[in-house]
This record gives structure tokens, sequence and C-alpha cells, in this order.
């Protein structure tokens, strides 16, 4: 049986992947069903994702796939390209070899992700890679608000983007790295733009209606 984590990764990897598109209802019940799970874990899970802006819980209307407008997602793209580099200087502040390998690290993962085609792991993994670096500044507030912003990206490239999103045609993370090694302040925050506004320019604005999902069959084999 599986446990929350491993639902909630099978519910995102669905929405990312369009097989949960915008609008999507949700029903506690149905999901009960199709993970074999009591409704009270079902109801954490989409919580969860409530918080991070990929679900929408309404009252008496209950769940259903976030269904970011045309607006919303350039203002959330513009909102990352303003403030992500501004931080760039005060994470150099705290930045070291044991934050640059550790980063390496992420980006191993992300290239396995990509890989291995995995779009959903990848979205993830990206959105990470920005909040985590936002979070080494002594900015506690605006590190917070970055990863609110990034969760609500990895909705926005899951319906707007495409591979190319999270590829390395709008930059390589190692790029970055490489430069705040080097202590190349300027640079970093230029590269970290450059970043953000490729990642919005791949978006491909219009968003499709939902469809009718078969909870049972599209999360089948889930022991």
């Amino acid at each position: 049986m599986l446990n929350d984590e491993a639902i909630y990764k099978k519910i995102l990897k669905s929405i990312v992947e369009h097989q949960l598109p915008p609008g999507a209802r949700l029903p506690e019940d149905k999901l009960s069903e199709a993970f074999g799970r009591s409704r009270t874990s079902i109801r954490k899970v989409l919580q969860r994702l409530a918080l991070e802006r990929i679900v929408t819980i309404e009252p008496n209307k209950g769940a259903h796939v976030n269904r970011p407008s045309e607006q919303e997602a350039q203002e959330i793209l513009d909102s990352r390209i303003m403030l992500e580099p501004l931080l760039i200087p005060e994470v150099m502040k705290y930045w070291s070899k044991a934050n640059s390998k550790y980063f390496r690290a992420m980006l191993k993962e992300e290239k396995e992700a990509e890989a291995n085609e995995d779009q959903a792991a990848l979205i993830q993994l990206t959105a990470q890679f920005h909040y985590e670096l936002a979070a080494l500044s002594d900015n506690s507030v605006m590190a917070d608000f970055i990863q609110q912003l990034c969760y609500r990206s990895s909705l926005i490239i899951a319906v707007f983007g495409s591979r190319h999103s999270v590829s390395c045609d709008c930059g390589d993370h190692l790029e970055l790295i490489e430069l705040m090694d080097s202590q190349q302040d300027k640079k970093a925050q230029d590269w970290m733009k450059h970043h953000l506004v490729h990642i919005k320019s791949s978006l491909k604005l219009g968003v499709s209606d939902g469809q009718k999902i078969n909870f049972q069959q599209l999360f089948a084999n889930t022991e």
C-alpha cells in the first residue's frame, strides 16, 4: 500500500503529464478507492497540493486541479524575473564548496530525469533548484515567497510549457553554479534573468478543457 508521499507524487505526476488536466475534479471518494487509502489520507495529500497552488479546494465543491490563467502565468514568471536575480548577491555571501557540491548533485538528478524523459520529475527538480538556492540568502521572507512562486510555476510549466521549458534550451543550471564558484556576481545575476526570460518565452499560452477521469484506470497498479 502506498504511503502519503507516494500518493502525492503520483497525483502530481499525473497533473504535470496532463493525465489530470487543469480544472479536473479530484473527488476524495474516487481517489480513496483508486489508492486503497482512507479519505483522511487523500485529504491530507490534496491539502498539501493546495498549499503549493497545484490544486484548489472549494467549500462544498471539493478539490480540482488549478487552472492558471494566461495572465497569472505571465505575472508569476514576471515576478520571478524581477526577484530571483536580486537575491543572487545575498546567496553569494553564503556560497561554499559544500553548497556547490550539493547543487551539482541536484543537477545530476535533473540530467537523469531529462534522459529518462520524466517531465514530472524534471519540473519538480528544477523548481527545487531555484527555491533551495533562494533559501541560502539571509532574507527568509523573500526566499519563502520565491518558493511559492516556484510551486506555482511548476503547474504553469506543466500546463503551458514543453520539454524545452525545463531543458538546457533555457540555460543549463551548471553554468550558474560555475559562475557562483568563481564569484562572478553580476554575470550570475544576468544569467538568472536570461534563464527565467527564456522559460517565460517558451510557454505556449492557452489551455484546453478538462475531461472525464477514470481514477481506477489512471492509478491502477499502485501497490
